[in-house]
């Protein structure tokens, strides 16, 4: 597995803080990079496009001043997520800016396209693209993308229904690089489980929502600590494209959620609610089936500290000495 350029830098633990729409800012990105994991965040979250300016600028001025005053425990790179789709009527410029900044990493969504992976390899930069099928993986690589992120089973917002079993191991028969699993991953030891399938990385987004950094309605948060992996509704009736939503959300907004119609996908649009008033992401909240393990409200530095102290504790468990002779 040949990781590449940003991707090389040591991480306390081997986790992408998925970019989360509305709700990634600096603040979450800069803790999530401090405490060694790649932290993201959505180009579009930024708004008008002249705060994605500001973003990047103190995202970049933060973390160098921090690598200064801590050269045992630098920072981690972050990372800014494109929506490569027809309807994003900002990309180019929001692309001009990551070149501007040099972005370490980008991640791109919805579509896979050449000339955003040459703007970003002519910096230096790695582009990492998040798929939901095998075909779409080798479509994001033929394309130049660097590195994929497997969106399985259970991840939070727009998401596939492969099991990440399934997914993992049909992209690593041909695909030797950079790979992330989205998919339910909310504890060390499912980002320990992600590698022993063959990932490189545990890509987690709906645990840091439930942070005190996160630009999420205090609501929003506490749901998620109330909720579990039957809270989960997967619908494409808000968007257009399928994804998994915090049910009581739904039942807030007046709607049964099983028995929600279907959407109509050539009419995607990131910020309706399809056939309903209620808003996407505003209304009707994102979430994947990992949230079982989110009990409170932690610090992003918090909750980075319990996945690393629960990773070791994995590694140690499948390496004592009577699992390695059951193993025998």
């Amino acid at each position: 597995m040949a990781l590449k350029g940003a991707l090389n830098r040591k991480l306390s633990i081997p986790v992408i803080g998925s970019p989360l729409f509305i709700i990634s800012g600096p603040e979450l990105v800069l803790a999530q990079c401090k405490a060694g994991i790649i932290g993201s965040f959505p180009s579009l979250n930024a708004r008008p496009i002249s705060m994605l300016d500001e973003w990047l600028a103190r995202i970049t001025e933060e973390l160098a001043a921090w690598d200064r005053a801590h050269p045992e425990s630098p920072s981690a790179p972050f990372a800014v997520n494109q929506i490569v789709h027809k309807s994003n009527d900002r990309l180019e410029q929001d692309l001009e800016l990551c070149v501007k900044y040099k972005a370490p990493v980008v991640i791109t969504s919805l579509g896979a396209r050449e000339d955003v992976n040459r703007a970003v390899h002519s910096y230096g930069g790695v582009v990492m693209h998040d798929v939901i099928n095998n075909k779409f993986a080798k479509k994001a690589i033929e394309k130049g993308a660097d590195g994929i992120i497997a969106v399985a089973a259970g991840a939070g917002g727009h998401a596939g229904v492969l099991s990440p079993f399934a997914l993992v191991s049909e992209i690593r028969e041909w695909f030797d690089g950079p790979l992330a699993l989205s998919g339910a991953i909310a504890t060390g030891g499912a980002v320990l489980a992600a590698q022993a399938m063959g990932a490189d990385f545990g890509y987690i987004g709906s645990a840091f929502i439930a942070t005190q950094e996160a630009n999420a309605a205090e609501g929003y948060k506490e749901m998620i600590t109330q909720s579990a992996g039957d809270d989960i509704v997967y619908t494409n009736l808000f968007t257009g494209v399928h994804g998994n939503y915090l049910r009581p959300s739904v039942v807030r907004a007046g709607l049964d959620p099983d028995n929600l119609p279907v959407s109509d996908p050539s009419k995607m649009n990131f910020g309706s609610g399809g056939n309903t008033k209620a808003k996407a992401w505003k209304d009707i909240w994102g979430c994947g089936q990992g949230i079982g393990a989110v009990k409170h409200v932690p610090t992003a530095g918090e909750l980075v500290a319990r996945l690393k102290r629960e990773y070791d504790e994995a590694r140690a468990r499948i390496g004592a000495p009577h699992l390695a002779v059951a193993a025998e």
